[in-house]
């Protein structure tokens, strides 16, 4: 896939909510889907490729948090794995004000995060497993910066597509992307002439058999 299709692509998966991108993983088989992730706030909205860091516990080494932030390219979704630890927090203020500023495009968090009130101040989209004030510096280490990693039983390769929204987060692999796209432009399609057609008088079940949906998220 070229930079110029995938930028596309990202641009039609923006369009989309995750719920509707999500019936179209399920339609091919694909698990891609966060769980135990969400927004600080409903407001927020990201879609990106991904930019992958793990994190483990320190041990007796040092550790630091953030250090990779300087290699991230703008519109990049920051993917961190801190093996979904809610007792210390691997994303700050000084981070969510870096990341703003550098345009990178959101950051998702298999962990917690703290200072919430800079992120919602400056609209900068967040998604974690919660929020915690304990800091992670010194307690965890960075492993790899742009490594496969494996949350939750979905494993999410560099530049694969991540998106989030009001119901969470999801991973769309890299070389699917075009297709998921189609599929769930088609879904939300459907979905829109159901709502229209009863809105127009027909019966929910009518309207549902009609269009197809209970075959939607048939693997295709």
């Amino acid at each position: 896939m070229s930079t110029t299709i995938a930028a596309a692509t990202v641009t039609r998966l923006a369009a989309l909510p995750t719920a509707t991108i999500s019936d179209a993983l399920d339609s091919l088989g694909l698990h891609g889907t966060l769980q135990g992730i969400a927004p600080l706030t409903f407001d927020f909205r990201a879609v990106g490729p991904a930019f992958t860091v793990q994190y483990e516990p320190a041990g007796m080494e040092r550790g630091s948090v953030g250090d990779f932030l300087d290699d991230v390219p703008p519109g990049s979704i920051i993917l961190i794995d801190n093996q979904g630890r809610t007792d210390v927090t691997v994303w700050g203020g000084i981070m969510t004000e870096i990341a703003a500023s550098q345009g990178i495009a959101g950051t998702v968090i298999n962990g917690v995060c703290r200072d919430v009130s800079t992120s919602l101040q400056q609209g900068y989209p967040l998604f974690s497993c919660g929020r915690f004030m304990r800091t992670g510096k010194d307690r965890v280490r960075l492993v790899s910066v742009g490594s496969g990693l494996t949350i939750n039983d979905v494993r999410v390769s560099p530049a694969d597509i991540i998106c989030g929204d009001a119901d969470g987060a999801l991973a769309v692999p890299y070389a699917f992307a075009e297709r998921i796209a189609d599929i769930a432009e088609r879904i939300e399609e459907t979905e829109t002439r159901i709502i229209a057609a009863v809105k127009n008088g027909s019966t929910l079940v009518q309207a549902r058999r009609d269009l197809g949906y209970h075959d939607l998220q048939w693997k295709s």
